[in-house]
């Protein structure tokens, strides 16, 4: 009977290590997961906080090419301006 007793405790002791081997690995892939939302939700921010800085940019480019434009405009109005000048100059010097 002690033989049997032992066996029995021998099974017990398996069993209760075989339990807390599967106790350590459901809190080790609970604190996986956890750690990996963790990781997640701060991805997501940064993903938000970037595609606004995104939009940002977008529209500050867009203000920049409307300057551009304008001041090619103007350039260009300049340019005629100082060319009609010339031309009145050269009128002028021939006289």
């Amino acid at each position: 009977m002690a033989t049997i007793a032992f066996a029995a405790a021998e099974n017990e002791a398996i069993a209760a290590d075989g339990f807390s081997a599967l106790e350590q690995k459901i809190v080790r892939t609970v604190e996986l997961l956890m750690s990996e939302r963790e990781a997640r939700i701060a991805a997501e921010r940064e993903l938000v906080t970037l595609r606004k800085r995104i939009a940002e940019e977008e529209s500050g480019a867009r203000e920049i090419e409307a300057e551009l434009k304008a001041l090619r405009h103007e350039r260009d109005s300049v340019r005629a301006r100082v060319e009609k000048l010339m031309k009145h100059l050269d009128t002028l010097a021939e006289a």
